[in-house]
């Protein structure tokens, strides 16, 4: 689930934080920049890591600031294709079910990939196995185990050539119905369509 991606980049250390070490003004400064953030085909950055190396620091009459060429790690939240996590049910949409891990909510179960016999309860508002005459209600906040399908990483930055780039827009797949209105950087397409998987509590525990 989490990694560790090796980066470089420049940093800015400003005046004010001369007073700290080369690395204690990086790591300040990186995790500024980069915690919570989508990089694209590396995954949401947690939070750095360690720092590798670190140029001495060029200053310029300008600013007064110092610009250092730094190699870093990020810990990076980005699973596998085929890796099991844990959940818990966000919400439910005929087009499918959004899972949560708390720090990362754009997790979604298209409706094809959710149990077999599932239907969409339109007056709960939630989907529904029936499994052996049973009916087994997908709740908000359930625990919920599910496997990754693929991942999808969306450039959010337009053109500047093509104006028609400049709108807004995303491949409507419907694993990404539920959230239509919002494109995220990040998204994760899920299935649980095998024996362990779905709520918790379906399989006692």
């Amino acid at each position: 689930m989490f990694i560790l991606a090796e980066l470089e980049d420049t940093v800015k250390v400003e005046p004010k934080d001369f007073g700290l070490s080369d690395n204690e003004a990086i790591t300040q400064i990186l995790n500024a920049k980069f915690a919570n953030k989508v990089i694209p085909d590396v995954g949401l950055c947690i939070c750095i890591h360690d720092i590798l190396h670190a140029e001495q620091g060029a200053i310029l009459h300008l600013d007064g600031c110092s610009y250092m060429k730094a190699l870093f790690r990020l810990v990076v939240f980005r699973p596998f294709v085929g890796e099991v996590l844990l959940g818990r049910v966000k919400s439910c949409t005929p087009a499918g079910v959004r899972v949560t891990l708390g720090f990362f909510d754009d997790i979604h179960i298209p409706a094809p990939a959710l149990q077999d016999n599932s239907e969409f309860d339109p007056a709960e508002q939630l989907w529904v196995w029936n499994y052996d005459g049973q009916k087994m209600f997908m709740d908000l906040e359930e625990p919920i185990r599910f496997r990754v399908l693929r991942e999808m990483f969306t450039d959010k930055m337009p053109s500047r050539t093509d104006p028609a780039a400049r709108r807004p827009s995303v491949q409507q797949d419907p694993d990404l119905q539920a959230n239509s209105q919002r494109i995220a950087p990040y998204t994760l397409t899920c299935s649980i369509q095998d024996d362990g998987l779905g709520l918790v509590s379906w399989w006692g525990g």
